[in-house]
């Protein structure tokens, strides 16, 4: 585990204190619920603002903003009905009775209590229950997105052999992931808001808000303040904030990675939910923890909808199956005509070299043949197709994954041609040959996939709340 560039503990990060999206949220929760002040809010200068046992109201919001606060303001707050361990264990009971991921995580374990154990003995200070409360009240998908992803990482944990005292650490980290989220525009969890390049980068930081929240308590100790900042990274060191990889992300951390994209996938997906995610995960086997990744799968089996039939499955399956093939039949050919002292095999040279359309192609190709590799592993590449299609052909529920599988193979096909031209826009100069045929292929790849996947070109799906979801991460 790395603990190198960790944010300093005294450094408080931009807008964490007097973050307006914070304050908006909390003037707007005591329009329908009392809040109040225990002990009188200062500015960092020493001035006033408000006494103690005030009500707080959306008049004082103005206020609030205008000067700097000597502490963060939950520090003084209080609010009736406010979070505790009971009110989550009872929400826990709801989300077994109603969630049907849960309701499988319950079944596997043999019952409830083993999932209930570690929780009933996180910390919360007052701070962090407001905050809880006010996640709760204002941004109730988010609250109940923390206690399933919570839940799933103990699932994980317990499978693992780790005791129930061990857990404890993890149902904190789980719990409080997301809370930094608090601080950010709540439009950013709308699906239909399109990120700016700046409100992307401020959302990245959300994790290393919510470190620093929780190290501000210190209650939590240092396991979990690693394992809350890591719960977006990736193995293969595609994540973010430090773009770590394999065992330099922490035990906890890594139960944190799995548990939040298995909560995303169900809380995303109406239908075959499970199949999705069972796919994608084979698929992406790089980026998630493998062992972890093991004891989740079988979890992940569901029914087929009883609305599909073979004949429109076989026919979408041949029709993305056509999709990859000239794909990479065309990349085949492209790549046979590059000059041969271009090193393709040397990642270096995507980092290295001066000219970007020595870059693109080395990246291109890369994640071509990773494409393949996956599709080859999955028995599902468009030169497999015949012999497969012949053992599938009267199985509903294989037809339906491989048409899945197809889905995702073609959208990461169109992400993987749209995120060149993003990277490097100067290749539809075409000031050259080979700037000329690297736009054509991705042009073709981005703009065909993504009219015959029934997707728009280029845009990138959300994920559950709180969570970010990059250009080419995958999609089913």
């Amino acid at each position: 585990m790395s603990t190198s560039a960790l944010p300093d503990p005294d450094a408080v990060p931009d807008d964490l204190r007097d973050s307006v999206h914070f304050l908006r949220a909390i003037t707007q929760l005591a329009e329908n619920d009392n809040v109040i002040t225990h002990s009188a809010i200062f500015t960092d200068r020493g001035i006033k603002l408000v006494e103690s046992g005030a009500r707080i109201d959306s008049r004082l919001y103005d206020r609030l903003v205008q000067a700097p606060l000597r502490e963060a303001i939950d520090h003084h707050l209080m609010v009736d009905n406010m979070v505790c361990i009971q009110s989550i264990e009872a929400e826990v009971m709801v989300q077994c009775e109603t969630v049907g991921l849960v309701r499988s995580l319950v079944a596997a374990l043999g019952g409830v209590d083993r999932l209930l154990t570690p929780l009933r003995f996180i910390p919360l200070p007052r701070p962090i229950a407001f905050k809880l409360t006010l996640m709760r009240e204002q941004r109730p998908e988010l609250y109940a997105h923390s206690l399933q992803m919570m839940l799933v990482a103990l699932y994980l944990a317990l499978e693992a052999g780790w005791t129930e005292r061990e857990c404890v650490p993890l149902a904190a980290a789980g719990l409080l992931h997301d809370i930094g989220m608090l601080y950010m525009p709540p439009a950013w969890t709308d699906a239909g808001h399109k990120l700016t390049p700046a409100e992307r980068k401020q959302l990245v930081a959300h994790s290393v808000t919510a470190m620093w929240v929780l190290r501000e308590q210190r209650v939590y100790p240092l396991s979990v303040q690693i394992a809350v900042l890591e719960h977006h990274e990736c193995m293969d060191g595609s994540g973010y904030p430090r773009g770590l990889q394999g065992a330099d992300i922490s035990p906890m951390g890594q139960m944190l990675i799995l548990a939040e994209v298995v909560s995303a996938f169900h809380e995303k997906y109406a239908d075959m939910a499970g199949s999705r995610l069972s796919l994608m995960l084979r698929m992406n086997h790089r980026r998630y923890p493998p062992d972890l990744v093991r004891k989740i799968l079988p979890l992940l089996a569901g029914d087929v909808d009883a609305g599909l039939e073979i004949g429109p499955l076989l026919d979408e399956v041949q029709t993305m199956t056509a999709l990859l093939g000239q794909g990479f039949a065309r990349w085949a050919e492209m790549r046979a005509q590059l000059p041969a002292s271009l090193p393709l095999a040397s990642p270096a040279l995507a980092r290295t070299s001066a000219r970007p359309v020595d870059r693109a192609v080395v990246w291109l190709d890369g994640r071509l043949k990773a494409l393949e590799k996956e599709l080859a592993q999955a028995g599902s590449h468009p030169q497999q197709l015949p012999g497969l299609l012949g053992y599938l052909k009267e199985d509903l529920q294989g037809m339906a994954e491989l048409a899945l599988l197809h889905r995702e193979a073609v959208w990461q096909l169109e992400a993987i041609a749209n995120n060149c031209l993003r990277r490097w826009p100067q290749l539809l100069e075409r000031a050259g040959p080979m700037e000329h045929a690297l736009a054509d292929w991705c042009l073709a790849a981005g703009r065909q996939a993504g009219e015959e996947a029934g997707e728009e070109a280029g845009e990138e799906v959300r994920k559950a709340p709180g969570d970010d979801t990059p250009a080419d991460a995958p999609r089913v």
